[in-house]
């Protein structure tokens, strides 16, 4: 697109570099990552945040309207499969497969330059930055990480030599994207219902049965689950199997693309409909364990799909602040107007807590996946993932709605972001689980390991961690909050269980933990910086989420006036004044 210099009064982003922008990112990503490889990303994420104001906007925008198609023949009228993407697409994956490695820097080392392999929160924060444009394409790159992931960890020594190669490759002419066949029509998410068979025929493995929601139908391998003959019914009697597109002369498998879907969102990304007609297929790990292996793997979809609802969020956010700011309307910014103010903050607050509780969960997972023996950051991931996949997902749905409406009718235009944004929100709340399930899964998590009470005293130590930068009134307040909501999860497990509590724990929790986590955060960058600008989005979460509100009362404006003036614009608070508004009231 050529821009001319011309004079508008419609606030644009275009031009904007989104990561030098996001002093929230800059303020968090310290305390989730080692200072030498933060500084060394920080070149790649300053391009990328360049990128995302730009080119990176262009692409995501042109592939959006131009969708994939399906063919079915080539031109001689042999049956040959395969789908049509836009260059705009391809030019992403380039970007995304190739240029930043983005699927193959947790498990090889060398990826922009770092000599070894990279922690997921360098991986979640260059994801973060790229998804602000881009959701779609952001679904194969996490499905050929989690793939490459679960064959390091269960597949044999064979499979690992022939297969990891291809998924590794950083030419994207040998690279093999990775995708999960998991769903049919008749086993969303009971998963125990999935009828598809696996048979050992002539000495291999062969699929049979559909796979109904297939996202990068055409990776060129796939995990499958399917049950082998002669297995019991549920997830006991499931297999986990490699499902390679091409077979090893060339000659496509035997199963077929039916349809692509035409989906609400992510749009670019072929999503389809897939018949196993005999498909050959390799088991990974012990056959009769193939959902423990796989609900590994989605575990780590669950991260990274809250990782791109905090992007996604972040995204709307600048667009509202960035009008907010320009836009002038009855001799005044919006951005001076009351009213503004208290949407533009239930917009901020969300979009904090996504930043915050991604990252933490990132540091667990890079613990528990570092040599495989810390317990107790493997307890704390399975709790962790479904929280951040319950809630920030669902946030980020109300986020872009209210986002598209600070801009107005331009915001409701496909010539601006905003309708991609909220239309690609609602993907994220249906991917690896609905909310009811991932809310279930929390409370899993907490009956089987315990997770709610480590999550507890994880957060309990975190707290301790940041001194006396807390002050005492506020340290009982949300230590009070934190045993309440691990009593509400007791009360959700007791007996039979509380089925009406299980989302309201769930929240609970997770809105307690990003009250500590920002209360930390806040302390320790004032203490290296002077802004504690954190610590008092701790005290945001706790009065709008944690604390009992009376939906009649007027609310104390000077103290509301005070939060959004910090938050809002400059300057911040340094640790003392802050240290004294978080404690007021309580």
């Amino acid at each position: 697109m050529i821009r001319r210099n011309v004079d508008t009064r419609v606030p644009d982003t275009r031009g904007l570099n989104f990561y030098d922008i996001d002093g929230s990112l800059h303020q968090v990503l310290p305390r989730y990552m080692p200072g030498d490889l933060l500084a060394h990303l920080e070149p790649h994420m300053r391009r990328l945040g360049g990128l995302v104001g730009d080119h990176l906007d262009d692409l995501a925008h042109a592939a959006d309207f131009n969708p994939p198609t399906l063919r079915h023949r080539d031109r001689t009228g042999a049956a040959w499969q395969w789908i049509d993407k836009h260059p705009a697409y391809r030019e992403m994956e380039r970007l995304a497969f190739g240029e930043l490695g983005l699927a193959r820097m947790s498990h090889q080392e060398g990826v922009l330059g770092w000599p070894a392999r990279m922690p997921p929160a360098a991986k979640y924060a260059l994801t973060y930055l790229f998804v602000q444009s881009e959701f779609g394409l952001c679904c194969p790159v996490n499905m050929t990480d989690s793939l490459t992931r679960n064959l390091i960890k269960f597949a044999s020594d064979e499979m690992k030599e022939k297969y990891l190669p291809i998924l590794l490759s950083n030419d994207l002419d040998r690279l093999g994207q990775g995708a999960m066949f998991l769903t049919e029509q008749g086993a969303g998410s009971d998963v125990g219902a999935v009828e598809c068979v696996a048979r050992h025929e002539d000495g291999q493995w062969r699929i049979y049965g559909e796979k109904w929601f297939c996202s990068n139908a055409d990776a060129e391998l796939v995990l499958v689950l399917a049950r082998p003959e002669g297995a019991p019914g549920g997830t006991r009697g499931l297999g986990l199997f490699l499902l390679p597109r091409h077979l090893d002369d060339g000659r496509q498998n035997s199963y077929r693309i039916v349809r692509l879907k035409d989906k609400l969102g992510t749009r670019a990304m072929p999503s389809g409909e897939v018949t196993l007609e005999g498909a050959v297929a390799y088991p990974i790990g012990e056959l009769d364990q193939g959902w423990r292996q796989m609900a590994d793997g989605i575990n780590n979809s669950r991260l990274s799909n809250g990782i791109r609802a905090a992007g996604l969020m972040r995204r709307s956010w600048h667009e509202a602040l960035h009008v907010a700011r320009e836009r002038v309307a009855f001799g005044r910014r919006l951005l001076d107007m009351p009213l503004m103010r208290r949407q533009l903050m239930k917009i901020l607050l969300p979009t904090e807590q996504a930043l915050s509780f991604a990252f933490y969960t990132a540091e667990v997972l890079g613990r528990a996946d570092a040599d495989g023996t810390d317990e107790e950051a493997k307890a704390l991931g399975r709790i962790l993932t479904p929280l951040i996949k319950f809630r920030a997902c669902r946030d980020a749905r109300k986020v872009a709605g209210d986002s598209m409406e600070v801009r107005g009718g331009s915001g409701y235009i496909e010539e601006w972001i905003n309708p991609r944004l909220l239309r690609d929100s609602h993907l994220g709340s249906i991917w690896e689980g609905t909310s009811n399930v991932v809310a279930q899964d929390v409370l899993r998590s907490s009956r089987k390991l315990h997770a709610h009470t480590r999550l507890a005293a994880a957060l309990e130590a975190r707290l301790d961690a940041a001194g006396d930068g807390v002050p005492d009134a506020y340290r009982d307040a949300v230590m009070q909050s934190l045993g309440r909501a691990t009593a509400l999860v007791d009360r959700a497990l007791d007996g039979n269980g509380e089925p009406r509590l299980t989302r309201q724990a769930s929240s609970a929790m997770y809105n307690v933990a990003c009250a500590v986590l920002m209360a930390w955060e806040g302390v320790m960058t004032a203490r290296e910086t002077g802004d504690a600008r954190r610590l008092v989005l701790s005290r945001a979460v706790y009065d709008h989420r944690l604390d009992v509100a009376d939906p009649l009362a007027e609310g104390d404006a000077d103290r509301e006036g005070q939060m959004a003036e910090w938050l809002l614009e400059d300057p911040a608070p340094g640790l003392d004044e802050a240290a004294r508004f978080v404690a007021q009231g309580l």
